[in-house]
């Protein structure tokens, strides 16, 4: 049965308990406590910018929550009460002096953890939520479970109303969520960088901060630095009391598991020649600093609607014993929820590279080890052309004995430069497949049939094909006889092994003579 969330159907309780974990006063001085109500010793609590920990009776002082959340830094082996999908491991600013109690639960799972990441939902409206939950959360749900869920901001489109809507979606994964947030949960009217995360910070409390788990410890940044009165209106950075928090917090952060670091604006630049840096250099490098001497390390990053891998070095100020691996995460938006409807009425949404809007996942081991995997919105086990992993296009006929000079093109969406990639025709032997930076001719198709439309096809058009940063193409031989050949691509995802699609065309004689006139 179709599942459309309209504000009206979701449960009364859960909108009201969407923000509760931020409901309770801040504080100054508190106490953190177990089920039973006993203290806990040891346990790391921040105003985002100060870190103080908690004595043997639980109790802490020390922190200023009049001006930002106070958190708890939640340990390893515990877990929080949640409204929702939002734990309650924050207390809202409030007067100076008020004292709050935060309560952890024990058992936290080991072994494998399951990471659910969503980047750049940004929804626009009721309807454009109602998209999200029917694909991209149902996908997450046909995957799951998942033991924790990262949201990489633009959880909206500049509409702070839709929060709960789309918590109460998001809840139906059913994991704890981390936000952080994005350009487009910027209050743009604020007169500083720190007054325009307001609305963010009252629905999912403090925009940077840590979260540990037995298998690896997360660190959530805010990299949205706006700019009152300039264009453009933000770049990508980090301000002081932010380095005073995460520069703390790695001084005692374990190195003995991966350390995730999540944020919205990638830490490449991708400024076009001339154009100012999107990315601060200096607050890059002075965060790359502070993570060298972390041997896991992982950057999880959204905001640009593709997706790709980068290996930073010395060229981007890395300076580690190996390249630091930054995952620019697809959207789970796609190309902002454009493009001709399904029979579901859901917008194609396929972004301008050619990958298909969804979500991603990352496992993580016991050892720091970590899996990535891209996983569609939509289900593809029917057309063994389209994948998890890839996307096929070729011809659907070709004259037997003509220069081959077509071919077959497989996107594969986590493909990074070295990425294997082979094709075989029936039985014949694996070849390799060239990667080439060109537009993927599944996104020009749906471009021209906007082009050639008489009518519009969807609210809006789908985006303009771009040239995609994971595309392999192989010339299809033309020696072989009339008639259908199947066509196989195989890839060999370094974390997922070998994954494999197929598609087919037919070779066809033309009679010169018989055509002549």
């Amino acid at each position: 049965m179709r599942h459309v969330l309209r504000l009206a159907q979701i449960p009364l309780a859960i909108v009201l308990l969407a923000p509760a974990a931020g409901a309770a006063m801040a504080c100054d001085a508190g106490r953190v406590v177990d089920d039973a109500g006993a203290g806990i010793a040891g346990v790391r609590v921040s105003d985002g910018r100060r870190i103080v920990e908690t004595a043997a009776d639980g109790r802490f002082t020390g922190l200023g929550g009049r001006d930002a959340p106070v958190f708890v830094i939640k340990p390893a082996g515990w877990t929080l009460p949640r409204a929702g999908a939002n734990p309650a491991f924050w207390r809202a600013p409030a007067a100076r002096g008020a004292a709050c109690t935060f309560t952890l639960q024990a058992g936290e799972a080991e072994g494998t953890l399951d990471v659910a990441v969503f980047a750049d939902p940004q929804t626009a409206s009721e309807a454009e939520v109602g998209y999200y939950d029917r694909s991209v959360v149902e996908a997450a749900r046909r995957a799951g479970p998942f033991g924790l869920g990262l949201m990489l901001g633009d959880v909206t489109n500049d509409e702070p109303a839709l929060y709960p809507v789309i918590d109460a979606a998001t809840a139906r994964v059913g994991s704890p969520w981390l936000h952080a947030p994005g350009n487009h949960d910027l209050d743009f009217s604020a007169s500083d960088d720190r007054g325009s995360t307001a609305s963010f910070r009252a629905a999912y409390g403090p925009e940077t901060y840590a979260w540990e788990t037995p298998q690896a410890s997360f660190l959530v940044l805010d990299n949205v630095i706006h700019q009152p009165g300039q264009r453009p209106g933000y770049v990508g950075g980090l301000r002081e009391d932010q380095f005073e928090f995460l520069e703390a917090y790695l001084q005692a952060a374990p190195r003995d598991r991966l350390l995730v670091v999540a944020a919205h604006v990638p830490w490449f630049d991708t400024a076009a020649g001339g154009a100012p840096e999107t990315m601060r250099s200096a607050d890059r490098a002075r965060l790359f600093a502070a993570l060298q001497h972390f041997d896991r390390v992982l950057l999880l990053t959204g905001h640009r609607h593709t997706q790709q891998h980068v290996r930073h070095d010395a060229g981007s100020d890395w300076h580690g014993a190996a390249p630091l691996h930054e995952y620019n995460v697809g959207a789970a938006s796609g190309a902002f929820w454009s493009g001709a409807p399904d029979a579901q009425g859901i917008p194609d949404a396929t972004m301008a590279d050619g990958t298909p809007n969804g979500f991603a996942s990352l496992r993580i081991d016991p050892d720091g080890g970590y899996r990535l995997a891209w996983h569609p919105a939509r289900d593809t086990a029917a057309d063994p052309a389209t994948t998890q992993a890839m996307a096929l296009h070729a011809p659907r006929v070709l004259r037997q004995g003509a220069y081959p000079a077509w071919g077959v093109y497989a996107n594969v969406y986590m493909g990074e430069a070295d990425t294997r990639v082979e094709f075989r025709v029936g039985d014949g032997d694996w070849t390799p497949m060239r990667r080439v930076e060109r537009a993927d001719p599944r996104l020009l198709l749906e471009n021209a049939r906007d082009d050639l439309a008489d009518a519009l096809r969807g609210r809006d058009r789908s985006p303009e094909a771009v040239p995609s940063l994971h595309l392999w193409r192989a010339a299809l031989p033309t020696d072989l006889a009339t008639g259908e050949h199947e066509v196989e691509v195989r890839a060999f995802d370094p974390w997922q092994g070998e994954q494999r699609a197929r598609t087919r065309y037919r070779l066809d004689r033309f009679d010169d003579a018989a055509r002549a006139p």
